[in-house]
């Protein structure tokens, strides 16, 4: 399974501290050895201020209780550091302090810098040693401190790019601290940013997508509504084109979340068109079983395939956790995935047979005789098949469905006005 892990594609896109979490669910898996993994950690820690930290890890790599003397000069420096940027900061934090003066801030930053000059006597020089602190709390894995003082850092800077850099900091603390409701509201506020922000190349905006998509991952695979939001967001032709460009890797989620969600059928036939045209760049269990079922028509093909999606899903670090909602009861993403994918094989298989033996159906499913008789009960029962199953021959007969001519119209018409709209 290491041979489906995303983790060298994906961590090259995120802050260096939203790797962490990835090394740690690997570990947890098992998917490499803890040594491989705990030098990853120790490297990924040189360029962070988490000394003590690095100093753990490599009490644990060496098993020893002595660590290199240019760890302790590197912690030395780091609180050295750390204190003097907070005494630089420390006038406008103690503004930052007092609510009722805080109260006097508005939405004009302008305003907000002749008031703390005239009245505070805070310039230039304690909001930008405000950014460092800010920074340098990140740096040192104390995300809290640092998302309170990026966020009051953007009500005072007036500098757009600086502004922007702060922004990708808070989002980065609120993923790390886990809270998602105020991630995806940092995650909102970004993506309108850069779709109507003038980049000095078009490469740059789509790199900044890039970052945005990749980052996304966290936030969609834990948000309760996180599987439609990703259909919305990576379902933009902006969006897409970058991915298909520079980022193929993230199809694999894009086409799960296609798959759990029965909801966003009518985007699933040009997302299939999609899969298909970057077999050649990026291919894994899960699109290649789409693969399987829309394009080849090869049903044993995708059936041996769902159980390497079963295990790449358990083994992916944004979706072996993910438990989603489902008439009120929480299951694992890896359940409503292949309850799923058994629906679409069979659906598939439904259109080009009118009679179905019972037997090579289950066999279809991956289920028992029992277990396949049950679940197309079940689907009839609840209306999503139009069938009716003959216990004596054993055997499932398909009720013939003519479209309506009108509907078939009205389709083809919207479908030509979109393409229309986006020529």
């Amino acid at each position: 399974m290491a041979n489906y892990d995303l983790t060298p594609r994906i961590a090259p896109n995120l802050d260096r501290h939203l790797v962490f979490p990835l090394l740690e669910f690997l570990q947890e898996r098992g998917l490499y050895p803890d040594e491989l993994i705990l030098k990853f950690k120790i490297e990924l820690l040189n360029n962070t201020n988490m000394v003590d930290y690095a100093m753990d890890i490599h009490k644990s790599l060496y098993h020893t209780e002595d660590v290199p003397q240019d760890m302790v000069e590197r912690r030395v420096e780091v609180v050295a550091r750390l204190k003097a940027l907070e005494e630089a900061a420390a006038p406008l934090i103690t503004f930052l302090q007092n609510a009722k003066a805080v109260q006097e801030l508005r939405a004009d930053q302008h305003y907000n810098l002749q008031m703390l000059s005239e009245r505070h006597q805070i310039g230039p020089e304690q909001i930008e040693a405000l950014y460092q602190y800010a920074k340098f709390q990140f740096e040192c894995g104390n995300y809290s401190g640092a998302s309170d003082y990026l966020y009051q850092y953007r009500a005072l800077c007036t500098d757009s790019e600086r502004s922007l850099s702060a922004l990708w900091g808070k989002l980065a603390a609120e993923i790390l601290m886990q809270n998602w409701d105020l991630a995806h509201e940092e995650l909102n506020q970004l993506k309108d940013i850069i779709d109507s922000k003038n980049f000095p190349t078009p490469l740059n905006q789509v790199q900044n997508r890039i970052w945005l998509m990749h980052w996304s991952l966290f936030i969609f695979f834990n948000h309760d509504n996180g599987r439609t939001q990703i259909i919305d967001l990576f379902n933009q032709d902006k969006y897409l084109n970058a991915i298909q460009t520079n980022a193929p890797h993230l199809l694999r989620y894009l086409a799960t979340a296609f798959i759990v969600n029965k909801r966003r059928r009518p985007q699933f036939k040009d997302f299939i068109k999609v899969v298909q045209q970057e077999q050649h760049s990026f291919k894994d269990p899960i699109t290649e079983f789409l693969a399987c079922v829309y394009v080849k028509y090869d049903f044993d093909g995708a059936q041996k395939k769902m159980k390497e999606c079963e295990e790449v899903i358990l083994n992916d670090p944004f979706l072996g956790k993910r438990v989603v909602e489902s008439n009120f009861s929480t299951v694992p993403l890896r359940d409503e995935f292949l309850e799923n994918a058994r629906l679409f094989i069979f659906e598939t298989y439904c259109r080009i047979h009118q009679r179905i033996d019972m037997g090579v159906l289950a066999e279809k499913l991956n289920l028992n005789y029992e277990e396949a008789e049950r679940w197309i009960v079940n689907l009839i029962r609840t209306s999503k098949l139009d069938a009716k199953i003959d216990s004596k021959t054993g055997t499932v007969i398909m009720e013939p469905t003519h479209p309506n001519v009108y509907e078939q119209l009205i389709d083809h018409t919207k479908a030509l006005s979109g393409r229309t709209y986006k020529l």
